[in-house]
């Protein structure tokens, strides 16, 4: 498959993720909001990760990492570290229940509006960065870092 390809394979289940996280969200439930938003921004990293490295993502679903592996550290916004921290647990996927209730508990109509608003936001920068094709660092600071 081609790099456009990929990348836009990428995208698409990135913007059908967020899709989802908006729908969800009027349904009233903030933890799934949550969680396909880090998986909108996890697979839009990986897309950009396809267009600035023309090689496949890692295995991961860790943000940062994916953002280092983009070259894209440098660029973040203190504001938009702070998100991507808050973002860590809110990937939900494979956690025990008590893991979820935790999260869950944490979470309600306004902390999931500002996880959906944050994301939107994250993503168009990102979509943004397409056109700069950052350098990326090392496939060993990924894994390791």
């Amino acid at each position: 498959m081609a790099t456009e390809e990929r990348v836009k394979y990428w995208l698409d289940v990135a913007a059908d993720d967020l899709s989802l996280a908006e729908y969800i969200y009027d349904g009233g439930r903030w933890l799934y909001t949550a969680f396909m938003c880090h998986q909108a921004i996890e697979k839009t990293l990986k897309a950009y990760w396809v267009f600035a490295r023309n090689d496949e993502p890692p295995y991961v679903h860790s943000h940062l990492k994916l953002i280092k592996g983009c070259g894209l550290l440098d660029e973040l916004t203190d504001e938009q570290l702070r998100f991507i921290d808050f973002m860590v647990p809110m990937n939900i996927e494979s956690r025990y229940p008590d893991y979820k209730r935790d999260v869950a508990s944490k979470l309600n109509k306004e902390s999931a509006h500002y996880v959906l608003e944050q994301t939107k936001q994250l993503l168009q920068w990102i979509h943004q960065k397409f056109s700069v094709g950052t350098k990326p660092c090392s496939s060993s600071e990924i894994i390791n870092g």
